[in-house]
C-alpha cells in the first residue's frame, strides 16, 4: 500500500545514518508518518534498548523489531455481533471524514456476514446533504433510512429509528450523528440525550459508539479521538481513506495513548473497499 511510507524511508535511512544520528533520523521519519512525537520517542527508545547506540545493522532487522513494537501498541476490536440481539451503532466523527459512506459500508458488511438488513438513521440533522446522502445509500442498498427534515431533533430521529426497527423486527440500527466540533458542550448534551433514548427505548440492546477517523489528517485525527472519547466515551474506531497517500501512523498514537481499538478500515469509495481492521496486515503496510 503506502509506496512512500515508513518502509521506504527506513531503507533510505540505512544508506545515510548510523549511531546516534540513526535514532534522531528514525524519530523524524516516525513523526513524518503521523505516529506523533511522544510515541516516536518511545519506539526509538525501545529500538535503542534492543540494538544499543550503534543501531540495527540493516533495514530488515529494524523493520522486524519495529513491527513487534507496533504490535504491542496497536489494538484491534472484534466487530462481531450477536445477531439474536438488537445492536445499535452510533457513528461519530467530524464533517468530511467519510461518516455517511462508512455507515453504508458497515451496513453492507453486516448484511453480508450476518444476513441482517440494518435500519439506517439520519441523525445528522444539521446538514441537509448528510440526510440526502444517507437516503441515497439506502436506496442503492435497498435499506430503510429513517430521516426527518433538516434541523429536526436528532434524538427524535433515533427514537423513530428504534421504533421502526422494532416494528420490522430488525436487529440492527446504524445511526449517523452531527460532526460539529466547535461546541463540545452541545455535542455532549446531544449525545447524552441520544444515550437516554437508547437506554429507555432499546433496553437490552448492544449499544456501541464508533468514531470515524480520516487516515490522511494525521495528528488532527488523534485530537479528534481524544476530544470525542473524553466527551462521550468511544468503543471502537474506523479508519477511513487509507490508501497510498495515507501514512496511517495516527492509529498507533490513538491506540497507544488513548487505549482505543480499531474495528474497520476503509480504503476507497466502493462499498467493497472496506474490511475488518487486521493489525498484522496494517503493520506490514506501515513498515513495508
Amino acid at each position: 500500500m503506502a509506496k512512500h511510507g515508513l518502509g521506504e524511508k527506513l531503507k533510505n535511512l540505512f544508506s545515510k545514518s548510523s549511531g546516534n544520528d540513526f535514532y534522531e533520523d528514525f524519530e523524524d521519519i516516525l513523526i513524518e508518518s503521523d505516529i506523533g512525537a511522544t510515541c516516536a520517542m518511545e519506539i526509538s527508545d525501545s529500538l535503542q534498548d534492543k540494538f544499543g547506540r550503534k543501531g540495527p545493522s540493516n533495514r530488515e532487522e529494524a523493520a522486524l523489531e519495529l513491527g513487534k513494537i507496533l504490535d504491542k501498541m496497536l489494538i484491534e476490536a472484534d466487530p462481531a455481533i450477536d445477531s439474536s440481539k438488537m445492536t445499535i451503532l452510533l457513528v461519530l466523527g467530524v464533517n468530511g471524514v467519510g461518516k455517511t459512506t462508512t455507515i453504508a459500508k458497515m451496513a453492507q458488511y453486516y448484511r453480508e456476514n450476518y444476513s441482517l438488513d440494518p435500519v439506517l438513521s439520519a441523525g445528522d440533522t444539521f446538514r441537509a446533504a448528510a440526510i440526502d446522502q444517507l437516503v441515497l445509500h439506502g436506496e442503492r442498498l435497498g435499506l430503510k433510512v429513517i430521516h426527518q427534515q433538516p434541523g429536526s431533533d436528532p434524538g427524535a430521529v433515533i427514537y423513530d429509528s428504534i421504533e421502526s426497527a422494532k416494528a420490522k423486527s430488525s436487529k440492527m440500527i446504524i445511526a449517523d450523528t452531527a460532526g460539529r466540533m466547535h461546541n463540545k458542550a452541545n455535542l455532549v448534551k446531544e449525545l447524552q440525550k441520544i444515550d437516554k433514548i437508547v437506554s429507555s427505548r432499546a433496553e437490552g440492546a448492544v449499544y456501541k459508539k464508533l468514531l470515524v477517523i480520516d487516515a490522511t489528517t494525521g495528528q488532527n485525527g488523534f485530537r479528534q479521538a481524544e476530544m470525542f472519547h473524553e466527551a462521550v466515551g468511544i468503543d471502537q474506531i474506523v479508519l477511513t481513506k487509507y490508501d497510498s497517500s495515507a501514512k496511517g501512523g495516527v492509529a498507533v498514537s490513538i491506540s497507544s495513548k488513548l487505549g482505543l481499538p480499531f474495528s474497520f478500515i476503509g480504503t476507497g469509495e466502493k462499498y467493497s473497499d472496506f474490511s475488518v481492521f487486521n493489525k498484522e496486515e496494517f503493520i506490514k503496510n506501515i513498515t513495508g
